[in-house]
C-alpha cells in the first residue's frame, strides 16, 4: 500500500501544472565586491562574484575565475574547503591558480558559512555539504561557456571527504581531486586515530544533546570555538600548524570560522550518526587523492583510497609536507599534477 501511495503521489504531482511551473527564486546576498582574499589577485584571470542554489533552497556565494584568453566551452572545476575556512582562503587560491592554467573555476562558501545563505549560521551537515558540491555542478552545467561533459570538483581538508562523497552519488562529476582530506564522520565518531570506543562516543552524545537542550532554552546556538588562541605551549604540532595559518596574517580571514568563533557545537551529532563514504567504492569516475607525508591526517586519505576501485584512481603523497602546507604553500602544492589529472580526465 505504501508503494502504491508513493507512485500515486508522483503521478498526481506530475499532473499538477502549478507544481511544475513553480520557479525557485534565489535569496539576494550582500556580497563583498572588493578584493579581500588572503592571496594576491592574478592579472591573467578575470574574477567576479556569482550565486547559485542547492536543492534545499539555500543560496550559495562563490568566486568565479576565468582565464582572460578563454574561448569556447571550457572544462570547469568547483572547489571548496578546508573545513571551517571560506572561499577567500585556500579554495580561492586553488581556483585562481587553476583558472590561470586554463580552467573555468568557482570557489564557493558552503551552506551556512561565509557569504552563503542558510540559518542558523555555522552549521555543518554531511548531507547538505555533499549537496553543495552537486549544486555547484548544477550551476556550472548551465553556463554557456562550460562543457557539461568536462566538469570536475576539488575538495580540501573536510571538504575533500565531501567531494569524494559527492563523486559517489553525482555521475555528472567526471574527475575529483581531494587534498589533505579529512573524513569528518570518522573523526567526529572515533576521534583522531580512532581512539574513541562506544563508551566514549556515548558520553559525547550525552554532552552534545545536553547542549541542544541548553541552546533551545536560550534561543541561541553555542559555537565550539575556532583554532585555540592564545596557543598553549603544549599544543600538539598539528594545532600549531593550524594556528600559523588561521590566526596569522598568512591565512586569517574575518569570515573564517576557524579564524574566529568556530562551528555550531552540535553540528558534530549528524556526522557521528551518518558515515559519508559508505559508497565511495562505487565511484567510476577518476579520483586523485593528495596528502602530505608528515600530515597528522594522512591516514584518512590512505584508508579512503583503499576502498576505491579501478585504474583511474591515484594517491599522491607529497614528501615532507604537513597538513596545512597543502592549503597555500605554492612550493609544495602539486599544481602541475593536478592540472595534468584534470586535463587527462576532463576531455
Amino acid at each position: 500500500m505504501t508503494v502504491c501511495l508513493c507512485i500515486a503521489g508522483k503521478l498526481l504531482s506530475a499532473g499538477n501544472l502549478s507544481d511544475r511551473n513553480n520557479k525557485f527564486t534565489e535569496k539576494k546576498l550582500n556580497l563583498i565586491q572588493e578584493w579581500d582574499k588572503t592571496f594576491p589577485e592574478n592579472d591573467k584571470v578575470r574574477h567576479s562574484k556569482v550565486t547559485f542554489h542547492n536543492r534545499y533552497g539555500i543560496t550559495l556565494a562563490a568566486d568565479l575565475y576565468i582565464p582572460k584568453n578563454a574561448e569556447g566551452k571550457l572544462s570547469a572545476i568547483a572547489i571548496s574547503g578546508p573545513f571551517g575556512a571560506v572561499k577567500e582562503q585556500s579554495s580561492g587560491l586553488y581556483a585562481q591558480t587553476l583558472a590561470e592554467r586554463g580552467f573555468l573555476t568557482i570557489a564557493f562558501d558552503p551552506s551556512y558559512t561565509g557569504e552563503s545563505g542558510g540559518e542558523p549560521r555555522y552549521v555543518a551537515s554531511p548531507d547538505i555539504n555533499t549537496e553543495d558540491f552537486s549544486a555547484a555542478v548544477d550551476y556550472l552545467a548551465n553556463r554557456d561557456d562550460v562543457d557539461t561533459d568536462r566538469i570536475g570538483i576539488l575538495g580540501i581538508c573536510g571538504w575533500g571527504g565531501m567531494a569524494l562523497n559527492a563523486a559517489a552519488i553525482d555521475t555528472r562529476i567526471k574527475a575529483t581531486v581531494t587534498v589533505t582530506m579529512y573524513d569528518m564522520s570518522r573523526v567526529n565518531a572515533n576521534g583522531y586515530n580512532d581512539i574513541m570506543d562506544a563508551a566514549a562516543r556515548y558520553e559525547l552524545r550525552k554532552q552534545l544533546n545536553a547542549q541542544r537542550t541548553e541552546d533551545y532554552r536560550d534561543g541561541s546556538y553555542t559555537l565550539a570555538g575556532g583554532v585555540i588562541d592564545p596557543l598553549p605551549d603544549d599544543a600538539p604540532q598539528f594545532v600549531k600548524e593550524y594556528y600559523d595559518y588561521y590566526k596569522a596574517e598568512r591565512g586569517y580571514h574575518k569570515r573564517s570560522l576557524n579564524s574566529n568563533d568556530g562551528w555550531n557545537k552540535t553540528s558534530s551529532l549528524s556526522f557521528i550518526n551518518m558515515p559519508i563514504l559508505s559508497y565511495s567504492g562505487e565511484i567510476r569516475s577518476a579520483v586523485l587523492m593528495i596528502h602530505g607525508e608528515k600530515a597528522h591526517s594522512r591516514y584518512f586519505s590512505e584508508d579512503a583510497f583503499k576502498k576505491l576501485k579501478g585504474d583511474n584512481k591515484g594517491l599522491l603523497i607529497i614528501p615532507g609536507a604537513n597538513h596545512v602546507d597543502l592549503y597555500d604553500n605554492l612550493q609544495v602544492i602539486p599544481f602541475d599534477k593536478i592540472e595534468q589529472f584534470f586535463n587527462n580526465n576532463l576531455k
